[in-house]
């Protein structure tokens, strides 16, 4: 990790600008550009600098920007470059790609107050307790993971339509009585604001450069979503093939989330693990695979319903269906675990450290786990769960079935194996097993054979 050094002629200089324009800038931001042989930025940015101050060549970002930042830069490759960004650079803006394109060391970011640091300032809100949310380039849906009663948010927008679509969202989510106030051109001398009730929000389309601040109130009859794992299985859509919350909440435990890290959801059903792997951390990925079309296009409207817009969907049938995705951090198998070759599939596809966690309730797949837990290890558990329902004018108790749950970690080194194949057929056959053998195994997969 090399910090990028604040002297010296830099490759690229990253300038923050706010509504302000050039009056609002410090000395060395003004200096920068100024220098500067070619200007990079929004036309909006662009237009705030004055011609005589800031002579550099003029060339505005083109649409989408992502893409075009590696071509942009080696077109310019040799002159002093400067790029301008809203408010911070390093905060939801352009500072990430160039930093990801081109290296820190090779970045000289000159910060201007973002309009997160502005629009708490003038709700007295502290910046640490306050949710941020993005809506730039992105669903609205990406706000509902964030509402919370009594919670502070403050929502990017995208143009002037994102306060209504905040409202519109916020009244489906049942958190209608929730404060808006749109704050407008932040920092600039026609700065503005306006607010209201979401239920009743009628608004116009007023200035797109706004955000969007929320203090979260939720109805007294919508369901509660909390923060951990285990949500009620009545916050999404199902046909039945869902996994239910409280071997949810433990299928989450065994898969334990990290940020920045990527799951396999194989026999989606409902996409409820995929769905909580996603809310666990704003970073996390996940892709989950659903031979059922119906099926798979459910899973898309959880997704969105619960805040997770960003997870990939993969209509077809596992292992076949794996082949080309990105390395899994975590594979969870929900469903068909008798298909040939799909645990092997999982199991390969992971790296070292890797989590695999497979789910079953019949005895054809009960047998393939033991088998499977037999050689690698990990960890073998039986969850029941009972609930109490009436029964005639008394109270008793409702089995579900048990579900079988397999979890293990892969080695960091895995050991050279001849084994066979492990298949429904061969875990259901009877094996013979030197004595010796049989006490190494066992004491891997944690069972005193004594």
């Amino acid at each position: 990790m090399t910090p990028a050094s604040p002297t010296g002629i830099p490759a690229v200089a990253v300038v923050g600008i706010g509504a302000d324009g050039w009056e609002g800038l410090p000395a060395a931001s003004r200096a920068a550009l100024a220098e500067a042989d070619v200007l990079i930025g929004g036309p909006r940015q662009l237009e705030l600098l004055p011609a005589a101050e800031c002579p550099g060549e003029r060339v505005p970002w083109p649409s989408p920007l992502r893409p075009a930042v590696p071509g942009l830069l080696a077109a310019h490759a040799g002159r002093r470059v400067a790029v301008l960004a809203s408010g911070d650079p390093m905060f939801y803006g352009i500072g990430r790609a160039l930093s990801e394109e081109v290296g820190a060391a090779a970045l000289h970011v000159l910060p201007h107050p973002s309009s997160v640091s502005l629009a708490c300032a003038r709700l007295g809100w502290p910046v640490e307790d306050t949710e941020v949310v993005t809506l730039v380039g992105r669903p609205a849906a990406r706000l509902a993971a964030a509402l919370h009663d009594g919670r502070h948010v403050l929502v990017l927008s995208a143009n002037a339509d994102t306060p209504a679509e905040v409202a519109a969202l916020l009244r489906e989510h049942g958190f209608g009585p929730s404060r808006l106030c749109v704050l407008a051109q932040l920092g600039a001398e026609g700065e503005s604001s306006y607010e209201g009730i979401a239920d009743t929000w009628s608004h116009a389309p007023g200035d797109a450069l706004n955000v969007v601040a929320v203090e979260c109130r939720r109805s007294p009859d919508a369901l509660r979503l909390g923060v951990v794992p285990g949500l009620p299985d009545a916050a999404y859509e199902s046909d039945g093939q869902l996994t239910k919350r409280y071997v949810r909440a433990a299928t989450l435990a065994a898969l334990a989330p990290a940020p920045g890290e990527l799951l396999w959801d194989v026999g989606g059903g409902s996409g409820s693990i995929a769905v909580e792997w996603l809310r666990a951390h704003p970073s996390c990925r996940a892709v989950t695979i659903e031979k059922n079309p119906v099926r798979a296009e459910r899973i898309t409207r959880n997704a969105d319903r619960l805040g997770v817009p960003g997870l990939r969907v993969v209509t077809g049938a596992a292992p076949a269906a794996l082949a080309g995705l990105p390395t899994p951090d975590a594979v969870f198998i929900g469903g068909g675990l008798t298909a040939p070759g799909l645990l092997d599939a999982g199991w390969d596809a992971l790296p070292p450290g890797g989590r695999l966690v497979a789910n079953t309730v019949t005895l054809e797949s009960e047998a393939l786990l033991t088998e499977w837990y037999r050689r690698h290890g990990g960890e073998l558990v039986r969850l029941a769960v009972a609930q109490a329902v009436p029964v005639g004018g008394f109270t008793g108790w409702r089995q579900a079935m048990p579900v079988t749950q397999w979890s293990v970690t892969k080695p960091l080194t895995t050991a050279p194996t001849t084994a066979a194949p492990i298949t429904a057929a061969t875990a259901a056959a009877p094996t013979t097993v030197p004595a010796q053998a049989q006490s190494s195994r066992h004491r891997t997969a944690g069972v005193d054979d004594r």
